[in-house]
């Protein structure tokens, strides 16, 4: 009897036990851990020149060309020309045939001049001597003149039919060869000057009215790799393409290059330079969601949001117009997360003063995505459990 009854106490106690067990470790929880503040870097803001700049791509091109035509229809002959081949001004490069009959006609008249002028002496002669009335005088004059202009006349012909170069210059291209028939006004010869060559280049319609003469551009040329140039803008065109919507303009290199027509050349045209600009890394820079330009500087340990407003930006800087003031300590890492008034981290020092690289949670030493680990390093792996 004593047994059962001291089995049924303890099946009893046993349930409150557990509670009590339960609820007394329930009581027993650690607080939790406060939460860091965010790391973050800084740079000083500062001056320094900005320039705003478009990229072209251009063509070398020759803007004096003179294209050479046939004043009549005959054969080619006498070419004595190549592509390639510098000429100087006068020199006869080819020649149209159905020259007999020019010279013919040329010592034809010159005969018949001769003939005329002979009979005008004689006639003055005898009207001298009053054998011969005056208005024969008058007559004979009348008819040496028109021989001559017969014969100025056809010695002009006779030089229309001589292709010569009118300036000095280099073959560009060459269109007939010896024993071709062509027509008046046929193009047979194209001659450049090597001294106009030119950058050719198309500027879209969104700066077509910025542009001005002397803006300077920084050239390189597929032919001279590794090698920069310095150009500027020497002829504007007054209107845009109809077809591309684009104005053209011809650029002049400073230094002394050898160019060939069709050259291939990129251009940056600075379109506007400021050589005090107040600039920041454009990451710094963010929108929020009302759509506005902010950035985070530092202000006794706390990130203090700042409204800007921005201006050019240029390989990876953005120009600061209003909201910044050099020497304030900007946030350029671990902002995109921030509000006004944060408690914020700064990376670790070391004793020459510059930021420690090891901090695996400085913002500005996290790996970006995609990338592999340093050199020698070993990523965490946890081990496999036996």
């Amino acid at each position: 009897m004593k047994i059962k009854l001291i089995g049924g106490l303890l099946l009893l106690l046993v349930p409150g036990l557990s509670t009590l067990w339960l609820v007394g470790c329930g009581n027993s929880e650690a607080p939790l851990p406060q939460k860091k503040a965010p790391l973050v870097a800084v740079e000083t803001v500062q001056k320094g020149a900005l320039a705003r700049t478009l990229e072209l791509t251009g063509t070398v091109e020759p803007y004096r060309v003179a294209r050479l035509a046939s004043p009549a229809e005959g054969p080619v002959l006498n070419l004595q020309v190549r592509e390639g081949d510098t000429v100087k001004a006068g020199q006869v490069l080819l020649t149209i045939g159905r020259m007999t009959g020019v010279d013919a006609l040329i010592a034809s008249l010159r005969e018949e001049l001769k003939k005329e002028e002979d009979n005008l002496k004689r006639i003055k002669q005898l009207v001298e001597k009053d054998a011969l009335p005056g208005e024969q005088l008058d007559g004979a004059r009348s008819i040496v003149e028109k021989v001559k202009a017969q014969l100025v006349k056809a010695e002009e012909t006779a030089l229309d039919y001589s292709i010569t170069a009118p300036w000095d210059g280099i073959v560009f291209r060459l269109l007939v060869r010896d024993g071709n028939f062509v027509a008046p006004r046929t193009v047979l010869v194209e001659l450049y000057d090597p001294a106009s060559l030119i950058i050719s280049a198309a500027v879209p319609e969104k700066y077509a009215t910025g542009l001005r003469k002397d803006m300077t551009a920084a050239i390189t040329l597929d032919a001279y790799p590794n090698k920069l140039f310095s150009g500027q803008i020497a002829q504007l065109y007054p209107s845009l393409d109809n077809r591309t919507r684009t104005r053209n303009i011809e650029i002049k290199l400073k230094e002394k290059v050898d160019l060939l027509p069709g050259m291939f050349a990129r251009c940056r045209l600075t379109l506007e330079s400021i050589p005090d600009a107040v600039t920041v890394p454009i990451q710094a820079v963010i929108v929020n969601p009302a759509g506005a330009s902010i950035a985070f500087v530092v202000v006794e340990g706390k990130a203090v949001q700042r409204k800007v407003q921005t201006g050019i930006e240029e390989s990876g800087r953005i120009q600061i117009m209003a909201g910044l003031k050099p020497g304030e300590q900007l946030i350029v890492a671990g902002q995109e997360k921030l509000k006004d008034g944060a408690e914020i981290r700064l990376p670790a020092v070391s004793p020459e003063g510059k930021p420690k690289d090891k901090s695996a949670d400085n913002p500005a030493n996290k790996d970006k995505p995609g990338e592999s680990p340093p050199a020698g390093g070993t990523p965490n792996v946890p081990k496999e459990g036996k």
